[in-house]
């Protein structure tokens, strides 16, 4: 094995495959079935801030059952989901599929290419209709789960070497998942249905170029749905990806820079925070080659994750016809702060204090595999750290799932001593969130043994 982790080492992506082998014998054995539908505005009425689609936006969604209860797996591209939007999809979901909402897990895939309000009516009217077809399209099923490795992310929480001040930028040495996790669903005959994949890394390389699209994580599922002729449907999740970037940021940046430098030109220095958030204006030009590098990236960056997720579905595996399932949710409260002064990042801010902050964990728990969520994004060693304390080895973190808190970025303890603009933003006071969500993720966990 170590001969095997130091030859894959020299190549981008490695990886392992575990089987799942739990078999209760009051279970029966379990269907599932996938579908996606196309969410995407239409060209004529797009939201604000976006001028043109470079590629369509999709919601992606697996249904299962097993004989006692039954549970869906959502993805959408979409910048965020709100607890507002998150209520309604579940409750109508449970209304007209019978899945109980505790039971339904939705991921947005946070590309900053697509809205972060509210979900567009035509859009919502995908969401259910995807879970709906999905359920439609159910067979008898099995599953397993493997991880491989992908060096594309890196933290971003650096020490300017110019101003010495704490900036956004690839910090080789900081804390950085480079797991891919994957749960793969087949038919009896060995034919996959679906797959469900997680990766630590912000899909925002499409930022500020006013552009619709679903950015890496879109590519990648479409990479890896293209290679089986379509014939399965590939759902994205956002793992601890808070201090995460693209190891490769330049074509992100220099749309970012274009606009900024067309908005000074332009007189319209005012609206440069609105820029930022929103991501573009319709009437900011930019040169359209820097644009092509922009979407050019997204697809190298899905196509070396599709790989490795395609190579990890294809290692030799047993796979488990016979699962539990188990759903919980809760909430777990911190002291909260509200920010008094401005500035983006480098020197420390001044607080007040501020209204408790709600954060919502979940737990979906198919046999041995556990998918645990938290509806915020979480700093990625506080992932490794759910992973690591997890009475279960197959164990997912999930993250910006089932609604989005009003806490901003959830900081690790030690990370609020960096005056980044995660940590400046973040409305938590230190030393409650990250061993709060641990601890709450854990105990579920073990709560759920059959």
């Amino acid at each position: 094995m170590n001969t095997k982790k130091l030859l894959l080492s020299l190549t981008l992506c490695t990886g392992i495959f575990v089987t799942v082998y739990a078999r209760p014998d009051n279970m029966t054995a379990f269907r599932a079935g996938a579908a996606k539908v196309d969410m995407t505005p239409a060209a004529d009425a797009l939201p604000q801030g976006f001028s043109r689609i470079v590629d369509n936006l999709f919601c992606r969604a697996i249904v299962i059952e097993n004989g006692e209860t039954g549970a869906a797996l959502i993805s959408v591209d979409w910048g965020m989901v709100s607890n507002d939007t998150h209520d309604k999809w579940t409750r109508q979901i449970e209304e007209t599929t019978g899945i109980p909402a505790k039971n339904i897990f939705i991921s947005p895939s946070h590309t900053h290419a697509a809205p972060f309000g509210e979900v567009l009516e035509g859009a919502n009217a995908s969401v259910i209709e995807a879970v709906k077809k999905a359920k439609a399209n159910m067979q008898p099923a099995r599953i397993s789960y493997g991880t491989g490795l992908c060096h594309l992310n890196i933290n971003r929480d650096v020490i300017d070497p110019v101003t010495r001040l704490w900036s956004q930028g690839p910090n080789y040495e900081g804390a950085s998942d480079k797991t891919v996790a994957v749960i793969k669903f087949e038919n009896m005959q060995g034919e996959p249905i679906a797959v469900y994949y997680n990766y630590s890394m912000h899909a925002n390389t499409m930022f500020m170029g006013g552009s619709i699209s679903a950015d890496f994580p879109g590519e990648t599922s479409k990479y890896v749905e293209e290679y089986h002729d379509n014939k399965l449907v590939a759902l994205y999740s956002s793992g601890a990806a808070g201090d995460q970037n693209p190891v490769s940021i330049r074509p992100m940046t220099d749309v970012g820079r274009k606009r900024v430098e067309s908005l000074m030109a332009n007189g319209k220095a005012s609206e440069l925070n609105a820029a930022i958030m929103m991501g573009g204006d319709a009437e900011i030009k930019i040169d359209e080659k820097v644009l092509v590098r922009q979407a050019q990236m997204i697809v190298s960056l899905g196509q070396i994750l599709g790989e490795e997720v395609l190579r990890v579905m294809e290692l030799p595996q047993r796979a488990d016809s016979v699962i539990s399932i188990h759903a919980a949710q809760r909430t777990v409260t911190c002291p909260g702060r509200e920010r008094t002064n401005t500035g983006r990042e480098g020197a420390p801010d001044t607080y007040v204090d501020g209204a408790p902050v709600n954060i919502k964990i979940s737990l979906l728990r198919l046999g041995n595999i556990a998918l645990t969520g938290v509806n915020a994004e979480l700093y990625d060693i506080i992932g490794q750290h759910i992973k690591k304390e997890s009475p279960l080895t197959n164990t997912v973190v999930a993250t910006i799932t089932n609604g989005a808190a009003n806490s901003g970025y959830i900081p690790s303890d030690d990370a609020f001593q960096r005056y980044t603009f995660q940590v400046l933003s973040s409305r938590l006071k230190p030393n409650c969130a990250e061993v709060q969500i641990i601890n709450g993720l854990t105990e579920m966990i073990k709560l759920s043994e059959p």
